[in-house]
């Protein structure tokens, strides 16, 4: 069986472990995992092979894409996968986790694989010279302030940074306070969805994120990822990035790395809820002979048992799917080792998602977060006010939806 993923490095090496694993201990199946590049190059290899013999038989693929691959017809639900090979697949996941990857009626499409959230990664050396407790970071976003003022009188020029801020600092910091971000619960019941993330929180977030780049307290780098590099090399104090960079960053970190739960405004009843789990799932493409389905069917059912789960945490950072992984992992000991990864796991199992802080379903969501970029951008460059950019967001998002066949 031909399995195409996007994962590199390390993570690479542990899927090919786990392969490995899973044909050693049957001999109908093989599977020969193949890294095909970023997952945009790797759906769109799979696309291009889709009608052809060198076709695969599973692909990792991102979660915004779940609902054009569901219309198209282009995959087998898991749970119809599992369903037609009599496959037993009890595992209970997290509602945070597998609501991104579920139908309406909570069946699961697809094994959410490589799925993180974000956390507060802290540099406890760069605390210390501003004279602060090196232990751990507060509670709220309110007593913020007086930390970053202490690193910047320190001598920092960036106390706080963000990677992927359209995903950090509007899509998750919504739900950890139980917000609405989109109408028609959360866009699962489909049409006439509308974005409403301009609301009292987020103005009021915002604005507070624009005073403090204003007074140097926080540095935007970039869109992406660029806001790691500049934790590592210790201009930045204080990031909000992926739980699953949490490996890289304690392996090439030269100081004293911390991991801490995302602040929350404690004047909201509700905060902190659960945050976001984002990432990629691993599906069983469409096409393939009944026999090829069962041999992906049980494949996947291995890779979701508690002590595979474990142990990919523990080589890759992702997260684990359900609360026996997670419990495997604690009483190997796992977390005293790493702790930064049971803080992710704490965040998204907190509590039980409502329909505000569950999974968000957009078909268009990649170019609504290219658009929060764009406005939250504006801000930063004092070209339009928090509340106007908000308002420009929710707007542009929304002809982009209502232009959308789906809505």
């Amino acid at each position: 069986m031909r399995f195409w993923h996007a994962l590199s490095g390390p993570q690479a090496a542990a899927i090919e472990r786990l392969a490995a694993r899973f044909n050693a201990a049957q001999q109908e199946y093989r599977v020969r995992p193949s890294y095909k590049g970023t997952l945009e190059v790797t759906f769109a290899s799979a696309l291009a092979a889709k009608r052809s013999a060198a076709a695969p038989h599973i692909v990792q693929i991102h979660e915004s894409l779940t609902d054009d691959l569901i219309a198209e017809h282009l995959v087998v639900p898991l749970w119809q996968a599992m369903a037609d090979a009599r496959q037993p697949f009890d595992a209970a996941l997290f509602p945070a986790v597998s609501s991104a990857f579920s139908d309406e009626r909570g069946r699961l499409l697809a094994l959410p694989f490589a799925s993180a959230t974000p956390v507060l990664y802290y540099n406890r050396d760069a605390l210390r010279r501003a004279k602060l407790d090196p232990a751990g970071l507060p509670a709220t976003w309110y007593e913020m302030p007086a930390v970053l003022g202490a690193l910047s009188d320190a001598g920092s020029t960036c106390p706080f940074t963000t990677a992927w801020p359209a995903w950090v600092l509007f899509e998750n910091m919504s739900a950890w306070h139980n917000q609405e971000f989109v109408t028609q619960d959360n866009d699962f019941e489909g049409a006439g969805t509308q974005l409403v993330f301009n609301s009292k929180l987020m103005v009021r977030w915002i604005a507070m994120l624009s005073s403090w780049r204003k007074s140097g307290y926080f540095v935007y780098s970039g869109r992406g990822d660029e806001a790691e590099a500049r934790f590592l090399a210790g201009e930045c104090a204080l990031l909000t990035s992926s739980s699953a960079s949490y490996p890289a960053l304690r392996t090439r970190a030269r100081f004293d790395l911390g991991v801490a739960p995302l602040p929350y405004y404690d004047d909201f009843d509700d905060a902190p809820q659960n945050t976001l789990a984002g990432g990629a799932a691993l599906w069983v493409l469409a096409g393939k002979p009944k026999r090829a389905n069962r041999g992906a069917a049980r494949f996947l059912a291995f890779l979701a048992r508690p002590e595979v789960q474990a142990e990919w945490q523990q080589m890759t950072g992702f997260v684990p799917l359900t609360m026996a992984g997670y419990e495997a992992a604690r009483k190997r000991g796992y977390y005293l080792k790493q702790p930064g990864n049971e803080i992710a796991v704490r965040q998204l199992a907190l509590k039980i998602p409502t329909e505000d802080s569950k999974a968000i379903r957009l078909g268009d969501r990649v170019r609504i977060r290219s658009i929060i970029d764009e406005e939250l951008e504006t801000v930063w460059s004092g070209a339009k006010s928090p509340l106007d950019a908000l308002n420009a967001a929710v707007e542009r998002g929304n002809q982009l939806l209502s232009a959308s066949p789906r809505h």
